[in-house]
């Protein structure tokens, strides 16, 4: 036992400048960060967050792939769809007049089968010619139509079907159950409609976020914010092209966290104590909760002279999750795409590591008769 005790007592000596400094390990500890922000030469800017720090914060500018797209409001359209260039028409004619110049003895019906609407909106009607009906409900085109044909026909009686074309379509492209063209069954024809006709969002995308492609522009929002809000479950205009994807934005983890790994964003806000959960927590044998990190990069015109801004382009913003400050500021501190989320290591793994290595050396000499 002697020898045994000597032999500890010499490792124990060699590995005392370790545990002095720091051994090797997965993350920093917190004080690392903090001494080397210090530095007269530091290239980052080190801040504190708390209550008092986060009105400071939101002022500053945006960092990271943060696309800021519009939004129409959603407004009333008319029950009732308007004929426009390429859509089709079905036109039944009856006419009981034994001498009638559209139908026979035998048939007192004729039928005119998708009769498309040519590009400057009219239709052409046997004995008449060309009618105009482009912009016309399709009520309003059937009494204009019946009213050309009684000039030459005054007995006959007109029916008017309407297949939609193009003009009156819209496309939803991808990110529901069921993506393709769809008809607009009037001019009351609205987002939510359409993704319902497409069977819902598919399953499986993070944050999905829908864009509004009309005129050249593209417009957005996410699924989230237009289930909240009424008021953005705008209209549809024919040649309207929908599609809904996963969110783009995302955060990495590194550290002693849960998973070190890149990170969706799962709504539309995600702060410091969601990305924390969103990444697996701390690891509780190594974790330090006061030295939670978030590491950002801001453009050089946060830095310019007269914004509202960090020093540094480089920024490190520390949280305690050890107070009560520091948990509600967590939850109300924004992260930013592309923002690194670390947890650093407690100091005592140091010492733990230390007396796990002197117990493990115990146990081996014991086991060979030391």
């Amino acid at each position: 036992m002697l020898k045994l005790s000597l032999l500890v007592a010499a490792v124990s000596v060699a590995l005392l400048p370790a545990a002095c400094s720091r051994l090797p390990g997965g993350a920093p500890a917190s004080e690392e960060i903090l001494k080397s922000a210090a530095d007269a030469d530091a290239n980052f800017a080190l801040y504190a967050v708390n209550r008092s720090f986060l009105p400071t914060v939101a002022h500053w500018p945006t960092t990271g792939k943060q696309e800021t797209l519009g939004w129409i409001r959603a407004s009333q359209g008319p029950k009732t769809q308007i004929i426009q260039a390429g859509d089709r028409l079905t036109l039944r004619i009856w006419d009981s007049n034994e001498s009638s110049l559209l139908t026979s003895v035998e048939q007192k019906m004729v039928q005119l089968q998708d009769v498309r609407v040519t590009a400057n909106g009219s239709v052409f009607l046997p004995y008449v010619g060309d009618v105009n009906v482009n912009g016309l409900t399709p009520e309003l085109a059937r009494k204009k139509l019946q009213q050309e044909l009684e000039s030459i026909v005054p007995s006959a009686q007109l029916q008017l079907d309407m297949i939609e074309g193009r003009n009156n379509s819209v496309d939803l492209v991808s990110g529901v159950i069921s993506p393709g063209t769809y008809p607009m069954p009037d001019r009351n024809y609205s987002v939510m409609g359409l993704i319902a006709a497409g069977g819902g969002i598919a399953a499986g995308l993070n944050n999905p976020q829908i864009r509004l492609m009309r005129g050249g522009r593209l417009y957005g929002t996410s699924v989230d914010s237009l289930l909240n809000h009424p008021q953005k479950d705008t209209l549809l205009r024919g040649g309207d092209r929908v599609f809904v994807e996963e969110d783009e934005r995302y955060f990495l983890s590194f550290g002693a966290t849960g998973t070190e790994d890149l990170h969706i964003f799962t709504k539309d806000e995600v702060s410091a104590m969601d990305a924390l959960s969103i990444s697996g927590g701390f690891q509780d044998s190594k974790a330090d909760p006061k030295g939670l990190l978030i590491l950002r990069e801001y453009p050089a015109s946060a830095v310019a002279p007269g914004v509202r801004g960090p020093r540094q382009t480089r920024v490190v913003f520390t949280l305690d999750l050890t107070t009560a400050d520091g948990l509600f500021s967590a939850r109300n501190f924004q992260i930013n795409p592309g923002d690194l989320v670390m947890a650093t290591e407690s100091p005592i793994n140091d010492a733990l590591t230390i007396s796990n290595l002197i117990g493990n050396i115990f146990g081996v000499f014991s086991r060979a008769g030391f």
